[in-house]
This record gives structure tokens, C-alpha cells and sequence, in this order.
């Protein structure tokens, strides 16, 4: 029993003499860690003085180890003297790596010292190195006294370079001067005036003076001071105008190293920044650089190994929920679980959790993530079935709307399936257009606007975006799509298809390149002289197609708006007549219809005007009016021609009776040999522009005489004595173009059917 109690008190005794020797390991190790961390002088240097740490690259004297200078620098040697520590003979208060120093600067002061005779004592204050310069935004320049101002100035080479100063007076009544109490603690300009201090001042001293050698001082035996002191480094105080209680005010400085920025200093053998976690900064100072450990590191970056990793879990300096979750890594830390937990280990990120209870947890919460996925997928595919729904019925609603079953039915009736047109979806047109971007745009007209698409075959199409319509428009639109749907003529645009799909019908039609007839006769610099043979070419062909659409069609088509801004032409310069949106089918068993009168001033038949009865002959009136063009090079209707000149074919028909055509149309001296062709093309014109229809030829016999025209042009006439009987002929034929029965003589062969073009009320034009 009692050598069973022997031996639990020898295991007690030795672990408390284990927990003894840990205890001592710990001191050791945290004492050697203060050493450290307070070793921040080089080897076999003075680290402190008095109560002031010198950090190198500033040092005393040289190493006791191997002699050589403990500052970096000749200007950062200090001394140390009875436990004081001195740049010169200006005391050090403290040092920092940071690029600062706090000393005790002297004040400079004037003061009177010999009453009976007025005579006065001045010292000034300076300081003289290169390394110190006075910290701008750390520091106030000040002035005490009476009638005081002071100056602080910065000397280059012995020259001032930057001066700064203030002044302050006081009253001579004693009242004002006992109610400056109030001013206790504050520089305000009575008794005490401060100013900012100029950046980079270095090299400075101190001068204070007085304005009225005291002779009116309140207190004769005082002192007039200025100095620089650093920011709450002093408090005014009244009793101060009689005796400034002090000859030395604090004062930062800043100090680098070097003569040389960082770009320049790192080249350099004697570069500072040695430290493995350190890195360069140029000072706010300008002058040479300043050494700092990189973020996450502490200590000296002046010193080999000065750098160390900054003990974040030790220091408490951590985000981890629990200490035990910190863990060092180099310049940081990180926040782990410990074996058997799992979770976040921050303090945002809620801690670790038990393995069991975490999975737990995790099975609700990938449970409740699947259930409102699911929830999502559910809702979503819902909405877009709805949505689905919601647009495929408004794309039927637009479909009827826009006349799709009105167009399905027609085109099921035609006698020729093969010219069916294509249905586009609105995706494939919208993507062609880049959604209808206006920048697209190649032409608007009176039914919708015309954009420029590329399909995906790479097919460039003009694609006419109808207007917003009602419901009498509608008909007109798909009457477009029924008479272009049958058409099959190299001179008549191709339409390629249409949708119905959109709030707007579209059209699909062949792109052609060249633009209208309108800009290539009219648009100045747009093109060179057009000449008589491609003019000829391009009349021919466009009343081939308007023949085509009257007679040959399988329901003749009246266009009802041909005019030369309808008359396209292609990369060959070939005719291509376009926009059917005013046309008309014409029952088989009628030859005229009647509408609502449409078309375009200038080109619009008279009769039509002013019965509503639309016939093929109003097409061969206005086309009549575009021979006059190609004729004349001259717009149908212009307010800039004199009043007799305004109405084109009215003034051409009365040039041509009074055997003045070729004051009307223009002519180059090679077309001078095409003076008969020209004149037969004017004649037939002149025909077109009969004022009643049944006098007018149809657009066959003009095709054929336009036809015939182009053949004359291949086979010329080879006996030039033929050519003034041929031109007596057609002088015979315009004058026969005058009513029946006018037998009168020259006098009375005006062209009757001008005159009632003058009586004519053109109104509005369409």
C-alpha cells in the first residue's frame, strides 16, 4: 500500500517538473522572439539609445563584429550621447521604418533683453541635410507673439528656393488681450497664426521677427517665436505671449535612402532592399527610395532575412471561427477543418461541422436544391409551353389578319402550281434583316419600306416591310402577292415569297442592285451622260414587260403606277419593272374597272382622273409620260421651270406640234445621224399622251413600235436621200395626231389635245 502511494507521488513530482521545463522552453522561445523582433540593427551595432530603436539603415558608429559602419548611409549616421540620441545636434525622439522621424527642433525666437536701451536678441533655427525633408502633411508652421511674422524657407545650394510664413497682432486693450482666454488651444491668428507647410522643403531655416521692436507690446520683456511643430504637437495658450515655455518643438521628417528613384536604384550594387519579402517604393519626397516588406510579411526589409511571415494565427489577426482552424501559410493564412469535421472553417463561412451532422444537413440541402430545381424546371417549361401557345396563336392571328387565307385560297386556284410562291418564317427574315435595322433601309414607298437581307444561302433579297394596315388595305396587299406570284418575265422583278407570320406583311423579292430609272436620269453626279441607245434599250424593254403584264399574263394586270421610280435596273443594266402594290387583276370578261383613282402626279392618266375607270390605257398615258423623260432627261412636273415649262408633257407635246422637238430633248453631237429614230420614239410618245384612251395605242403595239425602233438601229439607212422625205413623213404623223376634222392652216394646228391638258385640275396627284 504504501509503495503503491510512493509511486503516484513520483508521477505527480515529475510532471510537475515536466510542466516546469515546458513552462521555461516557452519563455525561452517567446524571449528570443521579443529579441528579434527588437534586433533590427546589424550586427554588433547599437540597437537602442536611451529609449529610442535605431533601425538600420540608420546606425551609430561601426560594428563591434567586423568594424564596419552600422548606417547604410553617411547622412543617416547618428550619435549617442548620454543615453540621447542625436543627428547632428538635434535630438532623435523616434525612428520608423516607414520612412519617418520625430526630432526636437529648435525655435527661433526674438526677444528684447535690455530694457533702458531697446536693445533685442534674434537666433534662428536651421536645419542642413540632404536626407531630411520636412513632412508637409504632418507638420504646421506657426508664429507666437505680438506684432510677430515668421518665415520658413528652403535653400538650394545656399539660395532660397520656397518660402512660407504667417503674421499675427494683437490689440493694446487689456480687455481684448484677457479675452483672448477663449482662444486657449487654438491657432486662430491672434497671438498665434499657422500655415500649411509647401512639399519637398529641405535644407530649411527658421527666422522670426517683429514689426514694432516691442514698443507697443502689452509685455515688453517678451519674445516674438516661430518654429514647425508636428500636427497636435501644441496648444496656444494665452500666458504663451508673455514666455513661450519651450526652445524645442517636435517635428516629423521624411528620409529615404539613396540618390536615385527605384527604377534606377535596383541596377545599383549598393541597393538597399535586400530582403527576400521586400520590395521598392518611391517616397512622396521625391528623392531617392524607401525598402517595405511585402503584404503579409513584418520587420526590416533593410537586413538580410529582415522580412518575416507575420504571425496571423498567433497575433489573433484572423477570420477563422476557431484558433485551432488558423494555419500559416507564407504571407498569409488559411482557415482548415480538423479530421472529422467538414464545413466552412471562417467565421462568414459558419464554423465546421461533425462529418454525420454535415451530411445531414447536406442531404437536406442537396434535397431541398433538387425539389426547387425541380420546382423551376416545372414552372419554366410551363411558362414556355404558354408561351409557346401565346405565340403560335398570335402568329395565326397575324396570319388571318394579314390575309393568309384569302392568299391560300387564291393560290390554290391558280392554273400554274409551279409559281407558287415560298412561305419565310419571321425568324429567317428577321435574321436576314438583322430585326429590320434601319441602317438596311433601301427604299420607302406609299405601301411599306424596303430593307436589304441576306437568307442563309447567301441569297441577297429586298424584303418590303408593308405599312400598318386595315382591313380595305389588306386586299391590296395580297392582290401584290397574287399578280407577282404569277409572273415569269426577265423584265418584271421575281418575287420569291412572303410572310404572314408578323403584325406587318413582308414581300421577298429578287435584290436589284443599280437602283430606279428615276435616279439613274435625274440624280446629278450619279452618273455620265446616258445615251440614246441605252435610252431606246431601256424603253423597249420596259414596255416589253408592261405589254407582257397587259396580254400575255393569264388575267391581265393592270400595274397602275408605272412611273421611272418603278423601273429598276440590274448589274447589266437590264429593265426590271417593280412595286405592284396599286395593281389590279382584270376579269376576263370587263375592260375596265372602277376604283378609287391612285398613282403619282405627273404620271396619272386624265381620264382615269376624272371618270375612276382604270384601263390598260392608263398604263400606256403614263407610260407615255416616261418616253418623255427618257426623252427630255427632264422630271415629269417641276415648280423650277417657268410657268409654260412645268408640266413636262405638256410643254413636249407643244414642242413637238410646233416642229420644236429638238428644243425639248437633249441630244450629244453623236446622236446628231439618230435625229429620225429619236423623232418617231417622240411621235409615238405624243400618241401614248392622247387625252382620251380609246385614241391611245395599246402597250403591244408601243412594245412592237419600240421593238421595231431598235431594229432600225441594227439595219440603219445607207441613202442619205431618204432621210428628209422620212422626216416630212413623221412631221405628217404628229400633225395628224390633231383632232379629226382640223383643216385650218398653220395658224390653227396647235395641238388640240395640249390645250385641254391646260384645263386639267391635277389636284393633290395620287
Amino acid at each position: 500500500m504504501k509503495k503503491k502511494k510512493k509511486e503516484q507521488t513520483l508521477i505527480v513530482y515529475y510532471t510537475m517538473e515536466l510542466k516546469v521545463v515546458m513552462l521555461l522552453l516557452l519563455v525561452i522561445a517567446l524571449a528570443r522572439t521579443a529579441t528579434a523582433a527588437v534586433d533590427q540593427a546589424l550586427p554588433g551595432c547599437l540597437n537602442k539609445c536611451g529609449d529610442v530603436s535605431i533601425p538600420y539603415p540608420f546606425g551609430v558608429g561601426v560594428s563591434k563584429l567586423n568594424g564596419k559602419n552600422c548606417s547604410f548611409e553617411r547622412d543617416l549616421e547618428l550619435n549617442c550621447t548620454k543615453s540621447s540620441l542625436y543627428t547632428g545636434n538635434i535630438p532623435v525622439l523616434n525612428i520608423s521604418l516607414l520612412g519617418q522621424l520625430e526630432m526636437d527642433f529648435l525655435v527661433s525666437a526674438i526677444c528684447k533683453v535690455n530694457i533702458s536701451n531697446g536693445q533685442t536678441e534674434a537666433y534662428e533655427s536651421s536645419l542642413r541635410t540632404a536626407s531630411f525633408t520636412i513632412s508637409s502633411t504632418e507638420n504646421k508652421f506657426l508664429s507666437i507673439g505680438c506684432d510677430t511674422y515668421g518665415y520658413l524657407t528652403s535653400y538650394v545650394n545656399q539660395s532660397a528656393s520656397s518660402t512660407t510664413g504667417c503674421v499675427t497682432k494683437c490689440w493694446d486693450n487689456l480687455e481684448n488681450l484677457e479675452n483672448m482666454q477663449t482662444n486657449d488651444g487654438k491657432c486662430a491668428g491672434r497671438g498665434c497664426c499657422q500655415v500649411d507647410i509647401p512639399p519637398r522643403m529641405k535644407n530649411i531655416g527658421i527666422q522670426a521677427y517683429t514689426f514694432t521692436n516691442f514698443s507697443n507690446s502689452f509685455n515688453p520683456n517678451s519674445c516674438s517665436v516661430s518654429f514647425v511643430v508636428k500636427n497636435g504637437g501644441y496648444n496656444f495658450s494665452r500666458d504663451h505671449l508673455n514666455s513661450v515655455p519651450f526652445d524645442k518643438a517636435p517635428m516629423i521628417v521624411d528620409w529615404s535612402v539613396g540618390d536615385a528613384a527605384c527604377n534606377v536604384s535596383k541596377d545599383k550594387t549598393n541597393y538597399a532592399c535586400i530582403s527576400d519579402n521586400s520590395f521598392c517604393e518611391d517616397p512622396p519626397s521625391g528623392n531617392g527610395y524607401l525598402c517595405k516588406c511585402k503584404p503579409g510579411f513584418q520587420g526590416n526589409p533593410y537586413l538580410y532575412q529582415g522580412c518575416t511571415d507575420f504571425p496571423d494565427c498567433k497575433m489573433g489577426t484572423h477570420n477563422c471561427a476557431r484558433a485551432e482552424y488558423c494555419h500559416e501559410t507564407p504571407g498569409s493564412f488559411e482557415c482548415l477543418c480538423p479530421d472529422g469535421m467538414i464545413g466552412n472553417a471562417t467565421n462568414e463561412g459558419g464554423g465546421c461541422q461533425p462529418k454525420q451532422q454535415a451530411d445531414e444537413f447536406t442531404k437536406i440541402v442537396i434535397g431541398a436544391g433538387v425539389g426547387l430545381i425541380a420546382l423551376f424546371v416545372g414552372v419554366s417549361w410551363l411558362y414556355l409551353m404558354l408561351q409557346k401557345r401565346r405565340v403560335l396563336k398570335l402568329k395565326e392571328k397575324f396570319f388571318q389578319q394579314n390575309g393568309g387565307i384569302i392568299l391560300r385560297h387564291k393560290l390554290s386556284t391558280t392554273r400554274d402550281s409551279s409559281q407558287s410562291t415560298t412561305i419565310f418564317n419571321a425568324e429567317q427574315l428577321n435574321k436576314a434583316t438583322n430585326n429590320f435595322d434601319e441602317n438596311l433601309i433601301i427604299g420607302k414607298g406609299g405601301f411599306g419600306t424596303v430593307f436589304k437581307g441576306v437568307l442563309s444561302n447567301n441569297q441577297v433579297v429586298a424584303i418590303k416591310k408593308s405599312k400598318i394596315v386595315d382591313a380595305s388595305q389588306v386586299e391590296q396587299f395580297i392582290n401584290e402577292v397574287i399578280i407577282l406570284s404569277q409572273i415569269n418575265h426577265r423584265n418584271v422583278v421575281k418575287l420569291l415569297g412572303c410572310c404572314l407570320e408578323t403584325e406587318v406583311p413582308l414581300l421577298v423579292y429578287e435584290f436589284v442592285k443599280n437602283g430606279t430609272l428615276f435616279d439613274y436620269l435625274h440624280k446629278k453626279g450619279q452618273v455620265g451622260n446616258v445615251s440614246w441607245k441605252t435610252r431606246l434599250r431601256i424603253a423597249t424593254e420596259a414596255a416589253g414587260a408592261l405589254s407582257y403584264l397587259h396580254s400575255a399574263a393569264s388575267i391581265p394586270i393592270i400595274h397602275r403606277d408605272v412611273k421611272t421610280a418603278n423601273i429598276l435596273l440590274d448589274d447589266n443594266g437590264a429593265v426590271k419593272v417593280s412595286d405592284f402594290g396599286a395593281s389590279r387583276l382584270v376579269p376576263q370578261d370587263q375592260t375596265e374597272i372602277a376604283t378609287i383613282v391612285q398613282g403619282t402626279f405627273g404620271y396619272l392618266d386624265p381620264e382615269y382622273m376624272q371618270s375612276g375607270q382604270l384601263t390598260e390605257k392608263s398604263d400606256v398615258y403614263s407610260f407615255g409620260v416616261v418616253l418623255v423623260e427618257l426623252l427630255t432627261r427632264e422630271e415629269p412636273f417641276s415648280f423650277q421651270r417657268t410657268e409654260e415649262k412645268r408640266s413636262l408633257t405638256f410643254h413636249f407635246v407643244c414642242s413637238l406640234e410646233e416642229d420644236n422637238l429638238f428644243d425639248v430633248v437633249q441630244i450629244d453631237d453623236e446622236d446628231e445621224e439618230n435625229k429620225h429614230e429619236i423623232m418617231q420614239v417622240a411621235i409615238l410618245a405624243a400618241r401614248c399622251l392622247k387625252l382620251r384612251g380609246e385614241e391611245r395605242p395599246s402597250m403591244k403595239e408601243v412594245a412592237m413600235e419600240l421593238e421595231g425602233v431598235m431594229l432600225m438601229n441594227k439595219h440603219p439607212w445607207t441613202n442619205s436621200s431618204h432621210t428628209f422625205e422620212e422626216r416630212q413623213y413623221l412631221l405628217f404623223e404628229a400633225q395628224s395626231i390633231r383632232e379629226p376634222g382640223d383643216s385650218s392652216g398653220q395658224q390653227n394646228t396647235r395641238y388640240d389635245s395640249a390645250r385641254e391638258l391646260q384645263l386639267i385640275d391635277f389636284g393633290n396627284g395620287r
